[in-house]
């Protein structure tokens, strides 16, 4: 029954996280809920937060969330995600918190690679000036 009550916890918060959800998520952590467990689908709350929630970033990595777990079919970091989709504030909680800006997706590409490929100049200056 325990191991049950937590996977539905990690369902519960990588939902939350996915929709940006920061009280729903606030509730399941203080509930016992693991920033790190993966779901059901193997993916955990950080991979698949709302990118442009810079709430919800802030409160998973404020609870331990790991920002170098890599996406097991692409090798795709949070901080890859984020440099791709444009979101500067996210990408510069993840880096605080210790995301490797040098670390290669599956396609062999840096976040500010991606960063790059996606116009988002802003984003490449600020890996590159760390």
């Amino acid at each position: 029954m325990r191991a049950a009550k937590t996977d539905n916890l990690a369902d519960e918060l990588t939902s939350a996280a996915a929709v940006g959800d920061t009280v729903l998520a606030r509730l399941l952590l203080r509930n016992g809920a693991d920033v790190n467990r993966a779901n059901r689908f193997g993916r955990t709350p950080v991979q698949v937060m709302m990118m442009g929630s810079e709430s919800m970033a802030s409160l998973l990595l404020s609870q331990g969330a790991n920002p170098n777990m890599a996406d097991a079919s692409t090798g795709s970091t949070p901080l890859h995600d984020a440099a791709r989709e444009g979101f500067l504030r996210t990408v510069e909680l993840l880096v605080r918190a210790g995301a490797d800006i040098t670390i290669l997706d599956y396609s062999g590409q840096t976040p500010a690679q991606l960063a790059l490929q996606g116009g988002h100049a802003h984003i490449v200056n600020y890996l590159q000036h760390l």
